[in-house]
């Protein structure tokens, strides 16, 4: 056993557990004071204000299996008994100077030097920014005109997200003198000298940022945070998904109607489309063709979200019958008396957080997510309410930041299909009732 540190080793972080779940773990033994999220090694290290506080996080969870979002996560003390989550290069911590290390944590979407500019020049005047990638994560440096402005931001952003709930702000101080900028884009910025190129030529873009996030910048925002800048729908999609694209799909469709077919006309209505599209984007109308009754249009937010809606439901099964998913010739569908309008409808689920939803974008699975259930919900009201579906293999209610959620695992994807496409945005206890597919292989 290693000897007590205020460190904590946690094992078994999967990528759908967040930096703010794994606090709301340990935050009711004491104050955290620093949290580093080891993505490749599914591992994190937390520091506790002092070891006391770690003891008895460690003797509790020694007694309860500490679980989050179904799955088992392992803790110890870390052989480490400080952390330090800075580039020793670069940072120097408390001793002032007029450059910030800035490393961006729990970063859903992607940050461009034009966000970091809105974020830092209300604080004084910027000259250079610059931006990259590090083992500790997304970093970048940040010159000041004066040591006195790089103080003010420092106290006043430590710690603080430039987006609801994630790209939280850790400000040391860098021990550089100077900055040196080559190139003015958005990676990179000298705000002294506008004349700077904007690329070398034949350089490619910094991966997992940049391109990726600006295929869509003219459509519809995705995201937003009071005071700082909206960001694009696709900007959001490519962050969710890692900072690129799913294989598969293009990201250059501008068709936003699907025609979907071989549907079950005697059991499928609007409604259930709307359920089972709504995964991959807003949707705005659905029509059931009357010619054809096992064919349906369906008119989602934009092209992007169409493709994902087709990359990922070609094929699937639904009601006994393989979908085929195909772009529609028409480029939308016209208002009228058989046309079903969800242009408004709250249910749509990209209104906001975007970037988390299009994280939970992914083929049909045999478990499916519930949220929003009542306060007072059992392992029984959740099996009594889909059992009609299919075979329940596993089903376990459990709380996240309060709220009661729930996992379903049927014995195929179809029948966890169906219940989603039948039980999404039912009404139970009063609570209305939202489904997705989780990518979790087991409960």
């Amino acid at each position: 056993m290693t000897e007590p540190s205020k460190v904590i080793h946690v094992r078994n972080v999967g990528h759908e557990i967040s930096e703010n779940d794994l606090l709301q773990l340990f935050q009711p033994f004491g104050v955290i004071t620093k949290l580093v999220m080891l993505r490749a090694k599914n591992q994190a290290l937390l520091q506790m204000q002092d070891v006391p506080s770690a003891v008895n996080a460690l003797q509790f969870y020694a007694n309860i299996q500490p679980s989050i979002r179904g799955r088992n996560v392992y803790v110890q003390f870390s052989s480490h008994q400080e952390l330090t989550t800075m580039d020793q290069s670069q940072g120097r911590g408390d001793e002032p100077n007029r450059i910030l290390l800035v490393t961006i944590h729990h970063m859903l979407y992607p940050i461009t030097v034009d966000v970091l500019y809105q974020v830092f020049s209300p604080h004084g005047s910027v000259e250079k920014i610059v931006t990259f990638q590090k083992s500790a994560g997304f970093q970048a440096l940040i010159q000041y005109q004066s040591r006195q402005s790089a103080v003010m931001a420092r106290s006043t952003l430590q710690g603080r997200n430039i987006y609801d709930g994630c790209c939280q702000l850790d400000i040391q101080f860098s021990n550089l003198d100077e900055l040196q900028v080559n190139y003015n884009n958005e990676r990179s910025r000298d705000f002294t000298n506008p004349n700077l190129p904007t690329e070398q030529k034949g350089r490619p873009s910094q991966p997992g940022y940049g391109d990726a996030g600006n295929m869509y910048a003219a459509q519809g925002s995705g995201a937003s945070a009071v005071g700082f800048p909206q960001m694009s729908n696709a900007a959001a999609i490519s962050a969710a998904f890692g900072g690129g694209l799913p294989p598969g799909i293009t990201g250059t469709n501008d068709r936003c109607t699907v025609l979907v077919s071989n549907l079950n006309p005697d059991r499928i209505d609007e409604d259930k489309l709307f359920n089972l599209f709504s995964i991959y984007g807003n949707i705005l109308r659905i029509k059931l063709l009357r010619n054809k009754p096992d064919h349906a249009l369906i008119q989602m937010g934009d092209g992007f979200q169409a493709e994902l809606a087709v990359h990922f439901l070609k094929g699937a099964m639904l009601f006994e019958k393989r979908l085929e998913v195909n772009f529609s010739k028409h480029p939308n569908i016209t208002q009228g008396a058989d046309t079903h309008e969800y242009i408004s409808s709250n249910l749509n689920r990209f209104n906001r957080n975007a970037a988390k939803n299009y994280r939970y974008c992914c083929s049909p699975t045999k478990m499916i997510h519930l949220s929003t259930l009542p306060q007072d919900i059992t392992e029984e009201d959740i099996v009594n309410l889909v059992e009609e579906h299919g075979i329940i293999v596993n089903c376990k209610v459990f709380e996240m930041n309060g709220k009661k959620q729930a996992l379903v695992q049927f014995e195929n994807e179809e029948q966890a299909t169906e219940a989603l496409v039948c039980k999404h945005a039912s009404t139970l206890s009063g609570s209305v009732i939202r489904i997705s597919f989780s990518q979790l292989q087991n409960i």
